[in-house]
């Protein structure tokens, strides 16, 4: 989900997953950007904040 280009929010992911949301932010904080080194993009959406895995910079 986090890396289509819509993104998704916490509610969106807690949804699929069964989760609750403080689940989904330290999956968020701890595996994705701690352990797998990932870059998270957040911005503020009419739906609410949306998450995205960033591309990393090429150069």
């Amino acid at each position: 989900m986090l890396r289509q280009p819509e993104g998704a929010t916490v509610d969106e992911v807690a949804s699929v997953t069964g989760w609750q949301r403080h689940t989904v932010r330290g999956v968020f904080s701890g595996s994705l950007k701690k352990k797998l080194g990932l870059t998270l993009a957040s911005a503020k959406e009419e739906r609410g904040r949306v998450f995205r895995i960033a591309e990393p910079a090429s150069g």
